[in-house]
Order: C-alpha cells, then structure tokens, then sequence
C-alpha cells in the first residue's frame, strides 16, 4: 500500500517531479557518455601505442627489462611461444632479439636498434612490421635484407636496394658484423621508432650475433588488451616453467600507466563534484516537498498512521524519482553513445600530434555494463542514503503541531 501511495504522491506535482526527473535525467546521461568515452580512449590509447611494437605482454629473461643486456637471454622462446598460443584468446606470440648496432652507407653511420623478429608472426603482434611506406616488409625466406625507419634511411641517404654495413657486440662480447640490403622503409609516424629502427630477419640476426638459438622476448597479441590481461595468470605460469618473467602492458610502459593514473583521478573528481551538486540540488527540491506536507503528514498522524509509515513512503518517493531520472538517463546515454561509437571523435588539427604518440586521430567511446552503470547508480544510491534526512523529519512530527503547520 505504501508503495501504491508513494507512487501515486510523486505526480501529484507534475511540474516538480519532470524538473526533477529531468535534471537526473540530464546529469545520468552525461555521466554514462563521459565514463564510456573516458575510459574507451584509455583503451584506445593502450592498444594503439602497445600495437606499434611492443604487443599486449611480453615474456623476458629475468632482469631484461630493467637492464636490457645481450646475454640476458630467454633459453627456450620458441616453446613459450608456442606455449602461449594454446592458451584461449592469445591469438600471436613473436620471438624476438634485441641489439645495438652502427648502420653505415659511404662517409655517413648512425646508431641504431636492430631488432631480429621472425617475418611470419611478428606482424601479428606488432603494426610496426606492416606500416611500409616504400618497398615491402620483411618476408619469411629472406636472409641478408633489412628495413629501416624512414628518418634512418633518410639520415643514411639510403635507397631501395643499397647495402648497409652493420657493426655491433654480439651476445659473446666478439664484434658483430653483417652487410645487408635495403629492401624496405617504414613509417610508424613516431619519430623515434622512424629514427632509431632497424629490423632484420631472426635467422639473420641469430647468425650475425651468435645467439645460438636463444632470443631477447617473446611479445604476446590477444583480440583485446583486456582479454590479454585476464589471461594473465595463465602466461606467468608459462613464463615460471621456463624460468622467465611475463610483463604485463603497464610494465611496459609506466609512462602511459601513470598518465592514466593522473587522469583518473581529475576526473573522479570532476564526476564526483558532478554528482554531489545534482544530489543535493534535488535533495533540496525533495526536502523542501516534505516540509509543504507538514499539515498533510499530521492528519495521516491523527488518522492512526504511524510516524515510521510515512518516513518510509517519503523515502520510497525519492527512490521512485531518482530512478526515473537515472533510467531515462541510461537510456538517453546509451543512444548518444552508440552514436559517438560509430563515428568517433576527433580535435581538428590535433591528427600530427596523436600520432607522434602512435595514436589515431579520432577517439572512440566503449560502453560496457559498469561504465553505463557506475554514475546513474552513484546517483541513486547517493539519494537513497540521503533520504535519512526527510525520513528523520517525519519521525519527529506530532499530529497536532503537524496540522497546526
């Protein structure tokens, strides 16, 4: 009966109850488009800047990372490649090397990073492999060929089909020496990968640093960097087995964790600060209700309702209210989301600077269950706990001060 009652109370003021359902109505919406947008451009941050070249995990030898010498070295990559390959969702798995080395053409020489990758499954894993702007990539029966980073070959005025001489310390300490062909140039659109790398086939690399067999990494690809991090559990057991270590993607690059990390927290902030002045705005409105049905609560009173009884059908109201508004907001949220899912959103003239950071033009929300969810529930929760306020009030009420006004 309360319920039916509570319900019925919350139209007896039309006007006030659309203001109020609108204004959360408004607010629930900002907040699920915000959260989904949000949150979509960290992952299209993470995906776009790990996709390059680094893949979504990465197994090393212990200690690689930290100080990433040539004779720190995994035993068995190919086995943990193949190994993480079994594992569902995990859908590439590259071995690689890693060296340093000095790239000469005539009179001119440039320090580079030389990387060996295996031509068939790195492009899986890494874009980097496929963004060719001249000549063609890596393929698997290549030997003595090489492509470089367009500011590379610049700097080395090199063309399609020169050589180039390579010196470098091999895993032994010995000097590592080759002479390659320049068979393609890529593009990343990050000047320090375009400057700074060299690819050659693995087999190659293997013969001309004396790996014996060994390499530096094995970067890991899934459908989606989340799907990659709940199998996580699975990929340090395999690193484990083979005495390795499996490094997740914020490992990688601390730099992108810690600037989501800022960026989290100014805008919980921000939604936080958003959702208390909504709350206390319509809490005000809700009070303000009750106090106008003073006179109205003291003749329930007299009539032998009890005072618990009319606290709880003010509280119900503000519930009815709050999610009215929310609902109507979720799915007003939902709307203009998808919308802004298919043709993304994009800062004109902000494309060159995206991509120095390896990322695309044009940001993208995503909306899952609890980014929809977490504001329009932040909102209602916030008003049910508050709700205490006008329920205390109507506790205090004695009928005949109560329809004395």
């Amino acid at each position: 009966m309360i319920t039916a009652i509570a319900w019925r109370n919350v139209w007896r003021q039309p006007t006030r109850t659309l203001l109020s359902v609108t204004g959360m109505s408004f607010t629930s919406m900002l907040m699920v488009f915000m959260v989904s947008f949000q949150f979509g451009s960290y992952d299209t941050m993470k995906e776009s800047m790990l996709g390059i070249n680094d893949g979504y995990g990465q197994f090393q030898a212990e200690g690689y990372n930290d100080s990433p010498d040539m004779a720190t070295t995994l035993e068995q990559p190919y086995k943990i490649a193949e190994r993480a390959r079994e594992i569902g969702g995990i859908d590439a798995a590259a071995v690689r090397a890693n060296g340093f080395g000095l790239l000469a053409h005539g009179e001119r020489s440039f320090a580079a990073a030389i990387i060996g990758l295996d031509p068939e499954a790195d492009p899986q894993v890494a874009k980097i492999s496929t963004m060719i702007k001249s000549g063609r990539p890596l393929q698997p029966d290549d030997d003595a060929s090489i492509v470089l980073g367009e500011g590379l070959a610049r700097n080395l005025r090199l063309e399609l089909g020169d050589q180039v001489t390579l010196l470098g310390s091999a895993v032994d300490g010995s000097v590592a020496a080759d002479v390659l062909t320049l068979v393609g140039i890529f593009g990343a659109g990050v000047p320090e990968l375009d400057r700074q790398i060299a690819q050659m086939p693995l087999s190659r690399f293997d013969e001309t640093f004396f790996m014996e067999g060994t390499a530096h990494l094995v970067a890991v690809k899934g459908s989606d960097l989340p799907h990659v991090e709940r199998k996580s559990g699975e990929l340090e057991n395999i690193a484990a087995e083979f005495g390795a270590t499996y490094l997740s993607w914020d490992v990688l690059r601390p730099e992108v964790k810690q600037a989501i990390s800022l960026d989290q927290s100014t805008a919980i902030l921000a939604y936080g600060t958003l959702v208390i002045v909504v709350v206390f705005v319509i809490l005000n409105t809700l009070y303000m209700s009750v106090l106008e049905r003073t006179r109205e609560f003291g003749m329930l009173l007299a009539l032998g309702m009890k005072p618990a009884q009319i606290g709880r059908m003010v509280w119900v109201e503000m519930i009815f209210l709050s999610v009215l508004g929310a609902g109507s907001g979720i799915v007003l949220g939902i709307v203009l989301t998808a919308y802004f899912q298919n043709v993304g959103i994009g800062i004109e003239g902000m494309g060159d600077v995206y991509a120095e950071w390896g990322l695309p033009s044009r940001f993208y929300p995503i909306m899952t269950i609890e980014r929809v969810l977490v504001g329009p529930v932040a909102i209602v929760g916030s008003i049910a706990l508050l709700g205490i306020i006008p329920y205390r009030r109507v506790l205090r009420l004695e009928p005949v001060e109560a329809m004395a006004g």
